[in-house]
């Protein structure tokens, strides 16, 4: 018997993914563990489509090392070749759709990635051994054509979704958010427009459903991608669990809550505007300022069933709106505006290591330490962040004279994790948080 660390790996060495055992509709890896950091950097911009519009030698350059140092490093950390990690990704979500939607197999070829059905045939065939016509024929119809898509999307339980549901509740974003009984809706921007998204628990499966409307279907794979962030779909319950297991704090509360996990935020530049107007206020005035800025900075939403009204503002339109009249402070709008700028000039880029847009964030006037570790906790999908100065963190911790950041030393690489924990037991969502 052979073990590889990822499918990429099993197919560098000339294995097909198993009809019976569906690797594509295993949860995603939880954090790469024991890769090195430009690994790491460089699979998460894979993940994000990267490889898709750019050479092997661009994409290498972007990371900062040369293209064949970079394929050694993932040989020895990931078994296979950026690329067959690129690919192998590709077929995974393309094997998904043929799966679970009645999409055309044109769409489905350019929702995965690639340039033409000739070329996602050729890849797929090479692959499965046969066909993607063939693979539909056999799992059966999946129904007619609808205005929407409907993916879903596996994790490792337990799963507290109350906890994540709960969470996003008290934070949720009038007019562009909504968390009830049938789940979590809101609006997202794409390049062709806004797009509506729904997801919500499946009963006795260990998977979200992830509901799509009015997005085409190229930019599925970065939907569903977004969504595996948001609602910490890759986390591994059993690493956490064993490594808090001792810890006379937080041993106790993983035990109580084993299936916690980090509620993101869908897009980076919006967790960083509310973070910044949810300083030194409650979770409901946050919301409220950030709700204003919303109706005067951002666009307009297709009339939909989920009442939703509004998409986030983009940077640039954050950029060109004056804020003024809304109840914020000068400071405080210099500092929102100061971001935007910092996102378009990129001097703050989102995709860069988290380290780096920690930095980056903390070098803008108005943007602390607390609210740079916040926006790599929750959007950013951070495992290991830790917002040091957070008094409720402090008290939960027991510190006993102790920094908290000497405490947590001991919570590497899962201060994250330790984090939610400390501010479930502290009381949420009653929490004074962005």
């Amino acid at each position: 018997m052979r073990y590889y660390s990822s499918a990429a790996a099993a197919a560098e060495a000339g294995f097909r993914p198993c009809l019976r055992c569906r690797p594509e509709a295993a949860p995603g890896t939880p954090a790469w563990l024991g890769t090195s950091a430009v690994v790491r950097r460089a699979l998460r911009l894979i993940e994000q489509g990267a490889l898709d519009r750019s050479s092997i030698d661009e994409f290498a350059a972007r990371i900062g090392i040369g293209p064949r140092h970079l394929n050694r490093l993932f040989v020895q950390h990931v078994g296979a070749s950026p690329i067959c990690v690129a690919q192998t990704r590709r077929l995974h979500f393309a094997k998904q759709l043929i799966d679970q939607t009645s999409l055309p197999m044109t769409q489905i070829a350019l929702a995965a990635g690639f340039g033409s059905l000739r070329r996602f045939n050729d890849a797929f065939r090479g692959a499965y051994a046969r066909a993607p016509r063939d693979i539909r024929r056999a799992t059966g119809p999946v129904g007619g054509p609808t205005e929407q898509t409907s993916l879903r999307l596996a994790y490792r339980p337990p799963y507290d979704w109350r906890w994540v549901e709960d969470f996003l509740a008290a934070r949720a974003l009038q007019g562009v958010e909504r968390v009830d009984e049938q789940g979590y809706a809101r609006t997202i921007a794409l390049a062709g427009g806004p797009a509506l998204i729904c997801v919500r628990p499946i009963p006795q499966r260990n998977e979200l459903e992830l509901i799509v409307r009015g997005a085409p279907a190229a930019s599925l794979l970065q939907i569903s991608l977004a969504a595996r962030r948001t609602f910490d779909l890759a986390a591994d319950p059993a690493l956490t669990a064993r490594a808090f297991k001792a810890d006379p704090v937080l041993g106790p509360l993983v035990r109580r809550r084993p299936g916690l996990r980090i509620p993101g935020v869908w897009d980076a530049f919006e967790c960083a505007v509310r973070a910044v107007l949810g300083q030194q206020v409650s979770v409901a005035a946050g919301r409220t300022l950030t709700r204003r800025v919303v109706e005067r900075a951002g666009a307009q939403a297709p009339a939909n069933s989920e009442g939703l009204t509004h998409v986030f503002p983009s940077p640039e339109a954050l950029l060109a709106t004056p804020l003024e009249g809304l109840g914020i402070t000068g400071a405080r709008i210099a500092c929102l505006q100061g971001l935007a700028r910092a996102v378009l000039e990129r001097k703050v880029s989102f995709d860069a290591p988290a380290a780096d847009v920690v930095a980056a964030l903390e070098s803008l006037p108005g943007i602390g330490p607390w609210t740079a570790q916040y926006i790599a906790l929750r959007a950013l999908g951070e495992p290991d962040a830790l917002p040091a100065a957070d008094l409720v963190l402090r008290r939960m911790a027991g510190c006993d004279g102790r920094s908290l950041a000497q405490r947590a030393e001991a919570w590497r690489p899962w201060r994250s994790y330790a984090v939610m924990h400390l501010w479930c037991a502290a009381g949420e969502p009653a929490l004074r948080a962005a």
